[in-house]
């Protein structure tokens, strides 16, 4: 028994060195991973401190991997709609807390608007607008004269009907989201001469003309107004506009209109519905201020009773990209004054009548004058007989300035344009 004891040490012995080489192996095998885990954080948070609290490098690790991968979360990868805009924030259950993030989704000609991104919330507490000349602090006419920039949202459901137009001020948002809020029935929205204004989430309808009155523009400005023409958002002299998520249906006027040197703006994920002359790009053929327009209009959903204008275009460059056309009874996309349009990965379903099949309409303009005009059909879909007349010799420098984001195929419109109009948004939950 001795001599089989004495025999066994070795191999006893060795085995326990085997052990101990291979636990100190693994030991620095998992330093080397852990050192390639912090390379993705900056210089500055890999100071000589940062190692002393584990946690802290736990909780700088993840900030690094999510600020990496935040825009990042495209397609497929997040919720699957394909919409870049809506999969920059609505996969985040805390939405709610993290309003702020949706000035970082832009896209298109408007991408850089941030509204009142740098700015404190202001909290709208009051439906009413008894006094345009001294709004009430807590009504929405309040909040958007301000001077300072301001993210507007809503403490519960409402329906606000405005006596006057509603004149906004810079650096402005309006967020919606997670209540049910209606501007209708009275004066709505103006964006007159100012910049960086975005529009989230509301049920913008029944706007009437208003005017012959007095309304306050800013905490020290108030003047006297003209009768309004009753557009649900009219954008005057104005860029960096961003108008997203919005249902928009049967106002006096335009749903949405921008004239008067209005640039850089986004109109996307809109929902429009039951209306005549949907939307306006351009104050006038002989308006000439207009020629440095850039509006993209993308994701949204031309929807049921609509007739023309979606959009009818003047001077300028457009980039209509992505958006559903399901109902029209006269046309879709009409122009004058020479605009270039840039019409990509679409769906044009026509109307039974065979008589508005074409998709395209060149207004009070002989052939002879518009055959030279840039319009482009690229990669649309065309439904029931649907058709697009092109011209223009396809002049690059034209199209690049009509261009202002990629387009996805047509196929996959019905799944991007889902979620069109103001979505329904519950707190603690993806949007």
């Amino acid at each position: 028994m001795a001599m089989w004891a004495s025999k066994k040490w070795p191999s006893l012995f060795s085995l326990m060195l085997f052990v101990l080489v291979v636990g100190a192996l693994a030991r620095v095998h998992k330093d080397e991973i852990k050192n390639l885990r912090l390379e993705g954080i900056n210089e500055e948070a890999k100071n000589e401190h940062a190692v002393d609290d584990p946690e802290e490098v736990a909780r700088m690790v993840e900030m690094a991997t999510r600020n990496s991968t935040e825009r990042r979360k495209l397609g497929f990868f997040s919720c699957g709609t394909g919409n870049p805009i809506d999969d920059c924030w609505r996969c985040d259950a805390n939405w709610q807390r993290n309003r702020k993030q949706l000035a970082d989704c832009g896209i298109g000609f408007g991408r850089n608007a941030i509204g009142g991104r740098d700015g404190r919330y202001y909290v709208v507490t009051d439906p009413g607008d008894d006094d345009p000349v001294n709004p009430k602090p807590g009504t929405l006419r309040h909040a958007v004269i301000q001077d300072e920039p301001l993210w507007i949202v809503f403490e519960r459901d409402m329906v606000i009907t405005l006596k006057q137009e509603l004149i906004m001020n810079s650096f402005k948002t309006i967020d919606g989201r997670g209540v049910n809020v209606h501007i209708a029935n009275g004066g709505c929205i103006t964006i007159q001469f100012i910049t960086n204004v975005i529009i989230h989430g509301l049920h913008i309808h029944d706007c009437k003309p208003t005017g012959n009155a007095m309304v306050r523009s800013s905490p020290s400005h108030y003047g006297w107004r003209t009768m309004a023409d009753g557009d649900a958002i009219s954008i005057f002299g104005s860029s960096h506009v961003w108008v997203d998520h919005n249902s928009l249906s049967n106002c006096a006027d335009g749903l949405v209109d921008a004239v008067m040197g209005s640039t850089a703006i986004t109109i996307s994920n809109n929902y429009f519905t039951h209306h005549n002359e949907v939307m306006l790009l351009g104050h006038s053929d002989s308006y000439m201020r207009d020629k440095q327009m850039q509006v993209t209009i993308a994701y949204n959903h031309f929807g049921e009773g609509l007739i023309q204008r979606m959009p009818r275009c003047r001077h300028g460059y457009f980039h209509v990209v992505n958006n559903d056309y399901t109902h029209w009874e006269m046309y879709a996309i009409g122009g004058s004054a020479e605009p270039t349009i840039n019409s990509q990965g679409n769906r044009y379903l026509a109307p039974v009548n065979p008589f508005a099949k074409e998709v395209t309409k060149r207004v009070d303009t002989a052939e002879g004058q518009w055959k030279g005009w840039n319009w482009r059909s690229e990669g649309d879909m065309m439904l029931n007989g649907a058709y697009f007349t092109p011209s223009g010799a396809g002049a690059a420098a034209s199209y690049a300035r009509a261009s202002s984001l990629g387009a996805k195929s047509s196929t996959m419109v019905a799944s991007i344009t889902s979620g069109a109009g103001a979505l329904v948004c519950r707190r603690g939950r993806p949007c």
